[in-house]
């Protein structure tokens, strides 16, 4: 058994070589065990379009069965619709599993485990990796039963978002990931017109990678905010917890940036709120917060660690560059990009701007995307704590996840992705000779340290 599919915040590998369905008994079974020391025995189940999800959730089923726990099968739903059914009391059920493989590519799938109603991480998951190296598994005989909770989630969203008298114009681009089905009817139910980009689940993503940080898997969205002449474009990756945006000139509009309309939305609401945005979020969110009379904390990546320093620090939104988005303001505290998409279009409807107007004196700064680096699972962190070690010689490093290095007209990052085999880099400054003189100081140091 392959022991780096258990990762800090999930478990997730290759099909076939990772994930076996022997490797996957196993960890349905020590996902059960974990449930069982807890007194959990009553557990919901969601799965993505992946071909080979169908399978690991019958051996999912019969696993946590044979542990003791009861299965509520809620279907092929996104990520969000396995969160919802934890607070939803129709369900009545105390724990989660959502077999998904995110937005990484097609043959990997894994698996993200909730208790009670937050996702667990770290310690937790290295728990259940001691199960299923043991194999000291809990006993039972659970049964299994299939609800639909698309309704009931359609009613509540439907309830909470009061969209103004503006008629909007949304292209919704799913990649063939999970979200469409869910996105374009509700939006449209909404009362929005709304084109459809590759709504339709296929797990082979024939179109474009679901993954919404990358500009590359946003061209078909840019093009079609120009042809149909649409307010804007809300793209999903390949679960639906994580939300892309398109204004309507095409212009991409990051995570980063999604927080600030959020933020100073819920500002007029709330005065003094508190505010979470991970490490590769501009200093121009950071700052603008602070300006709008709230407060702005800086945290680790990950959508487990997220939440629960949402639930420490009483924060009512929190964000990701990445696009996930967690509205504790009138929701649960969870990402659900199906739901920051009717929240945008919520701001939208009740102005007469465009979209790009609601960001337009912002100050200007220079930065890149993410930019992904090979490295090996087994090297990405020690080469990380070599950097941070090497440029606190020299400059202020914020080293709660990986090193946020900072220069005087800007910011580089470096940190080790916890769901894939490469660092993760982002570079912010005031000009474009800025950029690429913080960028090569950074990249030459970390070349330098991983061919030594």
């Amino acid at each position: 058994m392959n022991e780096n599919i258990f990762r800090e915040y999930d478990i997730r590998g290759v099909v076939g070589k990772d994930l076996t369905e022997d490797s996957v008994y196993r960890v349905a079974r020590a996902i059960g065990t974990f449930y069982r020391k807890r007194n959990i025995t009553r557990v919901s189940l969601g799965r993505d379009a992946r071909e080979s999800s169908p399978i690991f959730r019958d051996i999912m089923i019969h696993g946590l069965n044979e542990s003791g726990c009861d299965v509520v099968d809620i279907g092929m739903v996104p990520t969000p619709l396995l969160y919802y059914s934890l607070f939803t009391d129709s369900l009545n059920v105390d724990a989660g599993v959502m077999i998904t493989g995110s937005h990484n590519p097609a043959d990997n799938n894994g698996f993200k485990i909730c208790f009670n109603k937050s996702s667990i991480y770290g310690e937790q998951i290295k728990e259940i990796k001691s199960y299923a190296l043991s194999k000291e598994f809990a006993t039972g005989q659970g049964s299994s039963t299939e609800r639909d909770i698309v309704p009931c989630y359609f009613k509540f969203l439907k309830s909470n978002i009061k969209l103004g008298n503006r008629k909007l114009k949304v292209v919704v681009d799913a990649g063939n990931g999970m979200g469409g089905i869910i996105g374009a009817p509700l939006y449209r139910q909404m009362g929005c017109e709304v084109v459809e980009l590759f709504c339709e689940p296929d797990s082979r993503f024939p179109n474009h990678h679901p993954d919404p940080t990358v500009i590359e898997n946003m061209q078909h969205a840019i093009k079609a905010v120009h042809e149909h002449s649409a307010d804007l474009v809300i793209a999903f990756d390949g679960d639906g917890d994580r939300i892309g945006v398109v204004d309507e000139k095409g212009k991409i509009i990051w995570g980063d940036q999604l927080m600030v309309i959020f933020s100073r939305a819920i500002l007029k609401e709330i005065p003094g709120a508190t505010f979470i945005a991970e490490v590769k979020c501009s200093k121009t969110l950071f700052d603008d917060i602070a300006k709008h009379g709230g407060n702005a904390v800086m945290w680790k990546v990950g959508h487990s660690l997220i939440k629960a320093a949402m639930k420490e620090k009483q924060a009512v939104l929190a964000g990701e560059m990445s696009g996930h988005i967690f509205f504790a303001h009138r929701y649960f505290g969870y990402d659900d990009a199906v739901y920051a998409g009717a929240r945008l279009l919520e701001i939208l409807s009740n102005t007469e701007q465009p979209l790009s107007a609601l960001l337009e004196d912002l100050p200007k700064t220079i930065n890149t995307p993410e930019i992904r680096f090979d490295c090996p699972d087994e090297k990405k962190f020690d080469i990380v704590k070599l950097l941070t070690e090497a440029f606190k010689q020299t400059h202020e490093v914020i080293d709660i996840d990986g090193a946020r290095i900072l220069f005087e007209h800007g910011w580089g990052l470096v940190r080790a992705s916890n769901t894939q085999p490469v660092l993760v880099m982002r570079f912010e400054a005031e000009s474009e000779n800025h950029l690429t003189a913080i960028r090569n100081a950074v990249e030459a140091k970390l070349n330098e340290l991983v061919h030594e």
